[in-house]
């Protein structure tokens, strides 16, 4: 099993991950020490101290946890609520689409009127995989896009080989205040699209790679106010660690190589990063 890379030098001003996983990666620390998966409470939270404590170490102060399904949102709901430095992100996956009955949309909504819930999301489209009906996820999107606006809370949204899509659904249904595009995965011309709608654009790992000059193009036409960063931790580790467990203390990498694009000091983009943060999830 793959260990996890070394730290990168410590940013000089402190940013935020916007988007990870935190349950996935408490999994991931546990298998890989040779515990079980399943752990007491109290192991759990151990894992994550460790993971808060590696990642202020190179100026990470806050992480977003983002849920997929009700288990892993009613999960980081209840651990935002026990870790003054967790927020939380609630929805199901539009991998999960199927599962997004009324019944469990009423749970996710309940969730995310939590003081320490967020963001709805990620929710959104993805074409690349078939593991939900297109109709499914058009409708369970569509209803993450009702609970943000109702509950006034960030809309996290995974837009996989969907933009087109993603952008007519959040014009047909009239988008929330605060969107986010989790992972921006578009170009130059998707990003001048967001930068029109006043979306958010958090940009990860895959920015760092050699093969995505188009992410960078979309970096440099991201105005400041609209960047975000985050890991997808424990996904999409940036260079040079892919084919690792990603972290959310390997942000440093991905801020530098944004610094570079956007032609700034790294201090510069850390506090608009940070800055961005509050308009976008409110105040820690």
């Amino acid at each position: 099993m793959s260990t996890l890379p070394d730290a990168p030098d410590p940013l000089s001003a402190e940013v935020f991950d916007s988007h990870c996983h935190l349950d996935i990666m408490v999994g991931k620390r546990q298998a890989s020490s040779g515990d079980p998966v399943a752990q007491a409470a109290q192991a759990a939270a151990a894992s994550i101290d460790g993971i808060l404590a590696e990642s202020k170490a190179v100026g990470v102060t806050r992480l977003v946890t983002i849920g997929y399904d009700l288990p892993s949102s009613q999960w980081g709901a209840a651990l935002a609520a026990d870790f003054s430095d967790i927020y939380a992100g609630v929805a199901i996956h539009p991998n999960e689409a199927h599962a997004a009955t009324p019944e469990v949309l009423a749970e996710i909504e309940e969730l995310a009127r939590q003081p320490k819930v967020r963001a709805v999301g990620e929710t959104g489209l993805d074409y690349f995989r078939d593991w939900a009906a297109q109709d499914d996820q058009h409708a369970s999107f569509r209803a993450h896009i009702e609970i943000a606006k109702r509950t006034g809370k960030a809309l996290v949204i995974h837009d996989r080989d969907a933009h087109d899509d993603v952008l007519k659904v959040l014009a047909s249904e009239g988008a929330p205040p605060v969107v986010i595009f989790h992972s921006f995965s578009g170009d130059a011309d998707m990003a001048r699209k967001c930068v029109e709608a006043g979306y958010f654009m958090s940009f990860s790992g895959p920015v760092t790679y050699k093969n995505a000059a188009y992410l960078r193009e979309a970096a440099a036409v991201a105005p400041l106010e609209l960047i975000l960063v985050e890991t997808d931790a424990p996904y999409l580790p940036p260079v040079p660690h892919r084919g690792r467990p990603n972290a959310p203390y390997l942000i440093p990498l991905i801020v530098r190589c944004l610094a570079e694009v956007k032609s700034v000091h790294e201090d510069e983009l850390c506090r608009a990063i940070s800055a961005n943060g509050t308009t976008a999830f409110g105040t820690w």
